[in-house]
């Protein structure tokens, strides 16, 4: 397959127009040969070519949830993901009780469907959490941090779960973090955690913030806690919720200012609403209701993630809060995909990497979706 003429993301942010060439899967730096098997020629001029984009948190979308446990749920998020351009996923648990985990990471493991995005694997968001700084997480399934726990999780996963969030000032935390650093991305979330407790987290081995500024203290002026922490280890990563509800358009812009582009990764935290009508839906066990834009947990009123799917985030940072596009891809692609080690395959389009690759028109709009070299027919999965 080759795309003629596109304007091609580049690693460095820019954009630079030439013909991209797929040969099966991958992105190659020469021209193939043409086949009976894919002659595919695509006139890309006065798109966008960028790569597929790598939500790394997120539980739901379609009226299904992560936590259903239930391969038809995973099939039916994946697909959805696949075709609004997400091409690798790491959806997210909630904190719930640890046979349901077990279930939930197990059925995640047996998956075997290959109609939707690839799934990279998961990101454990509960149950090592603080009961005061819980949001929308269920408190009566909230654990102390438990290296034996953990590991009777991944061990349910078949060793999916990449990231595994701690509030590291909770009991064991820090030798949480010091036994599993080598095993699992650690990511510091819903956290009551100082300044001085957040930057001994990142000594002990922590690279990674879930969700800035959302369930954790407030970046003060004399208690900077984990915003301050994470801004001053510049080896770490940090999640940004880039729907326009959870956090406000310029609390994103100045945060892309703060960290940079190369830090940043945008995230959906999208539940089962996304990509349904207003109403009321569960989250973790919780019954929650979706009015506009805005998911709330009934019982407490806590905001209870997005509604928006990655792409839709991405598209709404450039159109509305001033982020550049390429900015934007770097955030929504390329750092997911150098946060979870796997830049070497995802992340760009660069030779020898899959080629996943969405092409844009100027206002944003998806006019083709490419998956490991393959053009998706969106009419017919949609």
């Amino acid at each position: 397959m080759i795309l003629k003429n596109a304007d091609v993301f580049q690693e460095n942010g820019n954009f630079l127009q030439h013909d991209i060439f797929i040969n099966g899967e991958y992105i190659t730096d020469h021209k193939p040969e043409q086949t009976a098997e894919d002659s595919t020629v695509i006139d890309a001029d006065g798109l966008y070519a960028i790569p597929g984009l790598i939500d790394i948190h997120f539980h739901g979308c379609m009226n299904r949830d992560f936590c259903d446990a239930d391969h038809e749920s995973i099939r039916i998020i994946s697909e959805y993901q696949l075709n609004n351009g997400i091409t690798s996923i790491l959806p997210a648990t909630m904190t719930l009780g640890e046979e349901d985990l077990c279930n939930i990471c197990r059925t995640a493991y047996t998956y075997k469907g290959n109609t939707g995005s690839e799934i990279l694997g998961i990101n454990l968001e509960g149950p090592f959490i603080s009961e005061s700084k819980r949001g929308a997480q269920d408190s009566s399934f909230i654990l102390k941090p438990d290296t034996a726990v953990f590991k009777k999780f991944q061990e349910a996963a078949g060793g999916m779960i990449k990231i595994a969030c701690i509030a590291p000032e909770e009991e064991n935390g820090m030798e949480f973090i010091e036994e599993l650093k080598d095993e699992v991305i650690l990511s510091i979330a819903h956290t009551a955690a100082d300044y001085e407790t957040a930057v001994k987290a990142f000594e002990k081995g922590a690279v990674h913030v879930t969700h800035l500024y959302n369930a954790m203290p407030a970046f003060h002026h004399r208690f900077p806690g984990v915003v301050g922490a994470a801004r001053q280890n510049e080896s770490c990563f940090v999640e940004l919720i880039c729907d326009g509800v959870l956090l406000h358009p310029s609390t994103i812009n100045s945060t892309f200012k703060m960290f940079g582009d190369n830090r940043v990764i945008m995230i959906s935290d999208s539940v089962m609403a996304a990509g349904m009508p207003e109403g009321s839906y569960t989250l973790g066990g919780q019954k929650i209701t979706v009015t506009g834009k805005t998911a709330t947990v009934d019982a407490t009123g806590a905001l209870a993630g997005s509604v928006s799917n990655l792409m839709e985030c991405m598209c709404l940072c450039v159109r509305e809060m001033g982020i550049p596009l390429g900015s934007a891809v770097k955030a929504a692609s390329s750092n997911p995909a150098k946060a979870l080690r796997i830049y070497d395959k995802y992340g760009s389009i660069s030779h020898g990497k899959y080629a996943d690759i969405v092409l844009l028109d100027r206002d944003l709009n998806i006019r083709k979706i490419i998956f490991r070299g393959k053009l998706l027919d969106r009419r017919r999965n949609l």
